[in-house]
């Protein structure tokens, strides 16, 4: 359960139409190699413009390709790349922490998208058997929308990562339209539980204290940093207007949102007395993907319902 919860937010903590395969010529078809500078800062040579064998090593890295419409070129993925459906299909290179590479270098791939946890060691070693490897580490929302423009200029989809980038933007304009003028006496008290034993929440530096505020709360844990443990007692001083308690972590399912919900020392804060607790898949707010944002409109929904359906 805890390697769970570590994988979902080590991950972005940040989380695929084939057209070459039909004979079709793009942009992307360049013979002569072109260099980018993924995420990690690191200088990668593209020699190969279509990449026709990608593995990816993260489930957010599997579905931005398939949101860029990359699914018949995905040759391998981690355990845990369950979205869409159809992505449970494609054969596992093993653990997100831990791929198999002996496995990865024997499905010669053409192009392998890693994380920053793989780069000490996971990334040289394909390196050293000439594998092209790009990395992705994404740690804001604007951080995403270029991990979507990094993979389209590594696998040839240049037009549809704008296309996708175009899409999200505007549906993050249209949530802080909304909350980008409420005052701080508007904002609710928002408390976010990762896990309820030990308690764990998000800090600053985290996707869901960025959501949080871009949806019109204020995180009480927003002193804090990255994902710590957090005392009840010091949840009770603050006092949350709004709990939301992620859901969907394998064998936890919603025992945080149970947590929230039934704890007994929980039923005088503002949260339960106004029946304001609610879940939230940990997959859309953990993954660096597409779906980050509709975690950002389910925020939108929770923290300031009268918003939600304003033009």
């Amino acid at each position: 359960m805890i390697k769970k919860i570590g994988f979902i937010f080590l991950a972005f903590a940040v989380f695929t139409g084939l057209l070459a395969s039909c004979g079709k010529t793009t942009e992307s078809t360049a013979a002569s190699p072109s260099t980018i500078t993924d995420q990690l800062g690191r200088t990668v040579t593209l020699a190969n413009l279509a990449p026709q064998r990608i593995i990816s090593l993260a489930p957010s890295n599997t579905e931005i390709l398939y949101a860029l419409g990359l699914s018949d070129r995905i040759v391998g993925v981690s355990d845990f790349s369950d979205y869409p459906p159809e992505a449970k299909s494609k054969p596992s290179v093993g653990a997100y922490d831990t791929p198999n590479l002996e496995k990865i270098i024997a499905m010669n791939p053409d192009l392998v998208l890693a994380t920053e946890i793989h780069q000490t060691t996971i990334i040289p070693l394909l390196e050293s058997h000439g594998i092209t490897v790009v990395a992705l580490s994404p740690q804001t929302l604007d951080d995403v929308l270029t991990s979507i423009t990094l993979i389209g200029k590594a696998t040839g989809t240049v037009k549809e990562a704008a296309k996708l980038n175009a899409t999200m933007q505007k549906r993050i304009k249209a949530v802080t339209d909304k909350t980008g003028k409420l005052t701080p006496d508007a904002k609710p008290r928002v408390f976010y539980i990762i896990w309820n034993d030990p308690m764990m929440t998000a800090g600053k530096g985290t996707f869901i204290d960025e959501l949080i505020n871009k949806a019109g709360g204020i995180n009480i844990a927003g002193d804090l940093t990255s994902y710590p443990t957090i005392s009840l007692e010091n949840v009770l001083i603050a006092n949350p207007q709004i709990i939301i308690a992620g859901t969907g972590m394998g064998e936890g399912e919603d025992l945080p949102y149970q947590y929230a919900t039934t704890e007994p020392r929980l039923k005088d804060t503002d949260a339960r007395r106004n029946d304001r607790v609610y879940s939230v898949n940990t997959d859309l707010v953990g993954r660096p993907g597409p779906r980050i944002i509709d975690a950002l409109e389910a925020f939108l929904a929770d923290i300031h319902p009268e918003l939600r359906d304003k033009p």
